[in-house]
C-alpha cells in the first residue's frame, strides 16, 4: 500500500531558516527532523546522530539561541527560525571560545560527542544560570560522553563560561 493509499500526504513544505548566519530556503517532509534536514540535505554532519531518542545530546544545536535535541523536533516546526550547528560558531579562522577550551582540555576522545556538548554550553552560557562545578555538571547532564571525558568537558567549560558571557552581553 502507498503513502497516499493511506491518505498520508507526500507534499513538501517550504521552510525559511536563518543557518549559522545564511538564509536558506528549503523544502521538506513534514515529518522531517531537524536533525535529518542539517545532515541529510544540508550536509551539515557536524552535528551528530546519536540515540535519535533525545536521550544522550549528541545532536543539540541552538534554535534561537537556545539549546535543543535536534532529533525531537520536526523542520517544519521551525519556519522562520535562526539556527545555530557546530559549524557556525567559529568567525573565520577564529574558533568559538568554548571550541578552543575544549581542545586546550583535551575534552574529548573520540570526539562524537563533541559538538552537542559544545552547543549545549554555549546555550548554557546565554542561559546564565550555572555558576558553580556543580550546577554546571547538572545543567550539562543531558549531553552524554561515551568516553567519560566529563573532568576535561567540565574544565572546558568552566574556563570559557566569562568569556562567552561577555560576548552575550556585547
Amino acid at each position: 500500500m502507498s503513502a497516499t493509499d493511506t491518505g498520508e500526504s507526500l507534499a513538501l513544505h517550504a521552510i525559511s531558516l536563518t543557518l549559522n548566519g545564511q538564509s536558506h530556503q528549503l523544502e521538506v517532509h513534514p515529518w522531517t527532523t531537524l536533525l535529518d534536514l542539517l545532515r541529510e540535505q544540508l550536509q551539515l554532519t557536524g552535528t551528530k546522530k546519536g540515540c535519535d531518542h533525545g536521550q544522550c545530546g549528541a545532536c543539540t544545536v541552538l534554535l534561537d539561541g537556545k539549546r535543543i535535541n535536534s532529533c525531537l523536533t520536526l523542520a517544519v516546526m521551525h519556519d522562520g527560525a535562526e539556527l545555530t550547528t557546530i559549524e557556525g560558531l567559529a568567525s573565520g579562522d577564529r574558533l568559538h571560545p568554548l571550541q578552543a577550551a575544549f581542545i586546550k582540555h583535551d575534552a574529548f576522545q573520540c570526539g562524537y560527542c563533541t559538538p552537542g556538548q559544545i552547543c549545549s554550553a554555549v546555550g548554557l552560557a546565554r542561559e546564565g544560570k550555572a555558576a558553580s562545578a556543580e550546577q554546571i555538571r547538572e545543567m550539562m547532564s543531558g549531553n552524554l560522553c561515551r568516553c567519560g571525558a566529563y573532568s576535561n568537558i567540565l574544565a572546558a567549560i568552566e574556563e570559557a563560561l566569562p568569556e562567552c558571557r561577555q560576548e552575550v552581553q556585547s
